[in-house]
């Protein structure tokens, strides 16, 4: 069975819509269905080595590279966004997030060692087919006002250097995430939507059902880098887990944490509510690695 609780700036023309791809929910990340709806997932094996996150290289997922040995931890880029490395003298790995625009195919990043000649090291984007759902909606909401316009250009705005958030590692960092919230996956990452014939930009989080008031609690140590009351997010936090991965948390009822907060995992930073455009209460969750928004689910366990 379908969800109903659809994000209205999913109804955006298509110009509108292209130009929200980069900001998370405000792009729409949110594009609900069941857990049913996703692409089926193979269980993990016994003996499937438990690292976090799991590698996944296609649109949407995350490629595990090793950079060799090193005594000090290399810096890695993608383009000039840097990357997470993690690891110690012996083998240390770049963690690339890999937009769900990605076109398939070759694709590389560039290592510069403290010492010693830039090099580049190749991967290949697998193809993925998410899951489509069609669905026929009144024309009316499809545009936003010229006030509702000038409003999201100025979050735009604001959000663009939140994302732009890039801090040292923790030396403790584990990357295995705790779901925020008990509750149901109303909707999967990478899902699109076609309304009217019109494709949207596909799910990029986690929508997971909760009632009104249900505490948000922080999936991993981290310390809050914005708050606010957002167009299409509502009420919103934002976490900084350092190396370039942060994690969002939309149409919440309570904001609990303030700016410059730190967090142990397992903290509350708010409650589950129905803030911003959408038609009910749930909590959006987004992971957010190297500036792409990635699925949650290769960070916590199945």
């Amino acid at each position: 069975m379908h969800s109903n609780r659809l994000h209205f700036s999913e109804l955006l023309s298509p110009a509108l819509n292209r130009r929200h791809a980069l900001l998370g929910t405000l792009g729409m990340l949110a594009l609900p269905a069941t857990h049913a709806t996703a692409a089926p997932a193979a269980k993990p094996k016994h003996n499937r080595a438990e690292v976090w996150p799991h590698a996944s290289q296609v649109p949407g997922g995350v490629a595990r590279l090793s950079l060799g040995p090193s005594a000090k931890r290399p810096a890695a880029f993608s383009g000039d966004v840097p990357l997470l490395v993690l690891g110690d003298a012996i083998e240390w790995t770049a963690l690339v997030g890999i937009p769900l625009a990605a076109t398939p195919g070759d694709a590389s990043i560039v290592v510069r060692p403290e010492s010693g000649a830039e090099k580049q090291i190749a991967y290949t984007v697998a193809p993925k087919q998410y899951r489509e759902q069609r669905l026929n909606v009144p024309p009316r909401t499809v545009d936003l006002s010229p006030e509702d316009e000038a409003r999201y250009e100025r979050e735009r705005a604001h959000l663009a250097t939140v994302m732009a958030t890039f801090t040292d590692l923790r030396p403790d960092a584990s990357l295995q995430m705790r779901v925020p919230v008990p509750g149901r996956r109303s909707s999967s990452f990478g899902l699109r939507r076609v309304f009217n014939g019109q494709s949207r930009n596909p799910h990029s989080g986690m929508d997971i059902a909760a009632g009104t008031g249900t505490p948000v609690l922080a999936p991993l140590p981290g310390r809050v880098i914005d708050t606010g009351d957002y167009f299409f997010n509502g009420g919103t936090v934002w976490l900084d887990h350092g190396g370039g991965l942060l994690t969002m948390y939309c149409h919440l009822s309570r904001v609990d944490v303030k700016v410059g907060d730190e967090l142990k995992t397992g903290e509350q930073l708010a409650a589950v509510g129905a803030t911003g455009r959408v038609t009910g209460p749930h909590l959006h969750w987004s992971v957010m690695l190297n500036r792409a928004m990635v699925d949650p689910a290769l960070f916590v366990a199945a």
